[in-house]
């Protein structure tokens, strides 16, 4: 699987570079997100807030479209936000066919993938304040 890791200030853009997302890919993408995950000492660096790209995927197998919605909850629940971005149309509409995309944080680009990051953590950062 070719992915391209896009590390910004306070969060992380990954590019996956292929046209057909399988389910063993999300399982190995799954894998090494969830390795990485609040580890600074992760090889590749660890990571935080993290920006799905998706804009170079053509097709996405059904146990892969299910392995994301896991994915971005688990990223969730450990206190970190995971937004997907630049879905193409026969994605969304695969997603949506399988009724997940209601389940999903998506925006149309990565700049507005961006904007829910900084909401997300101005809210946990209040949450945070409210419960001191």
């Amino acid at each position: 699987m070719r992915i391209k890791i896009d590390t910004k200030e306070r969060f992380q853009v990954i590019t996956l570079l292929e046209a057909n997302l399988t389910a063993r890919m999300a399982e190995e993408l799954q894998e090494k997100l969830l390795t990485g995950l609040g580890n600074d000492k992760a090889p590749d660096g660890g990571f935080t807030h993290l920006v799905l790209s998706l804009s170079e995927v053509q097709t996405v197998e059904d146990a892969a479209a299910s392995i994301l919605v896991v994915l971005q909850n688990q990223f969730y629940e450990k206190g970190y936000s995971f937004v997907i971005c630049c879905m193409q149309k026969e994605v969304e509409n695969q997603f949506n066919k399988l009724e997940l995309l209601e389940l999903m944080n998506i925006t149309p680009t990565e700049s507005e993938a961006w904007d829910i990051l900084q909401m997300e953590e101005i809210e946990r950062e209040l949450l945070n304040d409210s419960e001191s």
